[in-house]
């Protein structure tokens, strides 16, 4: 299982951090043209486009960095959870407008990051 979940942390980390990143670089009209998935940007601002990416690019590094250096490898659990709660809000924002094949994409990265973070907290955690 321990090398289950370091297979879908490092994917999770890798979508997160090139997602976020593009988020970060890229003004929002550009990640609009990119086609239906990424209309939702429409209903945010472009700092909450950013915000978003900074989020995104952080909890990507959270998920693999403290378990790799050691240093407080209880964040990398903890980063899952925050990827939960961020891919619940996508759902809901997905809902709202009418895109279910989105909503259930995010579904599955919701279901991904709770497996890491419920594999590490508990039967694969990391000990200190």
């Amino acid at each position: 299982m321990h090398v289950t979940l370091w297979i879908i942390t490092a994917l999770l980390a890798a979508a997160y951090f090139f997602g976020g990143a593009g988020k970060l670089v890229l003004a929002k009209e550009r990640i609009a043209a990119f086609g239906p998935s990424a209309e939702w940007v429409h209903d945010f601002s472009a700092a909450g486009v950013k915000g978003i990416g900074a989020v995104e690019v952080l909890a990507a590094v959270g998920l693999i960095l403290p378990a790799v250096t050691g240093i407080a490898p209880v964040l990398v659990p903890t980063a899952a959870v925050g990827l939960v709660l961020l891919m619940a809000g996508a759902a809901v924002v997905r809902f709202r407008r009418g895109e279910m094949k989105l909503v259930a994409v995010d579904l599955v990265y919701l279901v991904l990051a709770a497996f890491v973070a419920w594999g590490r907290f508990g039967p694969e955690a990391f000990t200190a």
